[in-house]
């Protein structure tokens, strides 16, 4: 079920910012724009900051965009610390990713542990796990936090004594710290992915509880955890590739920022990125066909074929990194599963 539940988790993650994008906001010549993800069924209306031309030449920072969303939705102040916490690990471990490799790095091997997807730990998995555990922890700002290298989701508000918790709105984050950890040998893309929720407080974990009492604490935290895709507040992720990119929602519209490391500054460079409409490029795992059902398995023979409904014949694109996959589609356009 742990194993399912993070798939899921990463699914929604990738759906929210696909509809983000189908969502995202008009650039008009006015301070700000108001947008809703209406695919998302969002309750309430997230206002989207509107640069103008001399921002486009200068650079709009992570920090001054977050800064922006904070004033023109108060109610997401909060998040301005979050994303600050978020901003700072990616940087840590896309340095951590470049020096992977190095005889004398000791991020090389593995751990000898099995995560919960059932694989073999590396020891950068559990090193940018921890990092980025405490990055989220000591902002104050969440009330719990799950992670794909965590068996159980760990209890912000009593796990830590000496974890400062402010008195503001709690929060709940989800991530993969490391996707496609198994890759980094080879070069090939990796990522972080991360989901934001609100946080209801039904879970309370006590540092001494013993045998089924703290199963029956933990399943609460991890109901805590498991919300639907439509309740998730944010999401982001990192890509660490040719360039180390931060691309992020918050329901109006996808923003992609590219790591300036002359400046050790995220810059926005994808302003208000959309899905294009028209692509033939098809990113599946093709040796899972035969575990297909029948009717997926003959609309991907038809792409290939160039005889579905569309008449375009497509092409394969598959990294197997899933930030890099969903990264490529969210530019090229094209269809992606997981």
């Amino acid at each position: 079920p742990k194993t399912k539940y993070f798939t899921i988790m990463k699914l929604f993650l990738f759906s929210l910012f696909a509809s983000a994008t189908a969502f995202a906001p008009v650039v008009v010549p006015t301070r700000q724009a108001t947008t809703t993800a209406t695919s998302l069924n969002v309750a309430t209306q997230t206002k989207a900051p509107v640069f103008d031309e001399v921002c486009d030449t200068t650079g709009v920072t992570l920090k001054r965009f977050m800064s922006e969303v904070a004033m023109l939705n108060p109610e997401l102040n909060e998040l301005t610390t979050l994303f600050g916490a978020i901003d700072t690990a990616c940087k840590a471990i896309t340095n951590l990713v470049k020096r992977s490799q190095l005889p004398s790095s000791e991020t090389l091997g593995y751990e000898g542990n099995v995560n919960v997807q059932g694989e073999d730990q590396k020891k950068l998995d559990v090193i940018t796990n921890d990092l980025l555990k405490r990055a989220l922890r000591f902002t104050g700002k969440l009330g719990v936090l799950a992670s794909e290298e965590e068996d159980a989701p760990v209890d912000i508000t009593t796990s830590a004594k000496e974890i400062i918790i402010d008195d503001g709105e709690k929060y709940v984050a989800v991530f993969d710290p490391l996707d496609g950890s198994s890759n980094v040998d080879a070069g090939i893309p990796t990522g972080t992915i991360i989901g934001i929720y609100q946080h209801d407080e039904s879970c309370e974990v006590d540092p001494d509880c013993v045998g089924d009492e703290c199963t029956e604490e933990e399943a609460r935290c991890l109901a805590n955890t498991l919300q639907p895709g439509t309740n998730l507040v944010a999401a982001a992720y990192c890509l660490y590739s040719s360039s180390t990119f931060f691309v992020l929602t918050l329901g109006a519209g996808t923003y992609g920022f590219t790591l300036d490391e002359n400046l050790g500054e995220f810059v926005l460079s994808h302003p208000n990125m959309k899905i294009p409409e028209n692509s033939s490029i098809m990113s599946f795992n093709e040796a899972n066909t035969h575990m297909w059902d029948e009717p997926l398995q003959k609309v991907v023979t038809g792409w290939k074929n160039g005889t579905g409904k569309s008449g375009t014949t497509f092409s394969s694109r598959y990294v197997g990194s899933m930030v890099g996959d969903v990264h490529r589609t969210l530019l090229y356009g094209g269809v992606f599963g997981y």
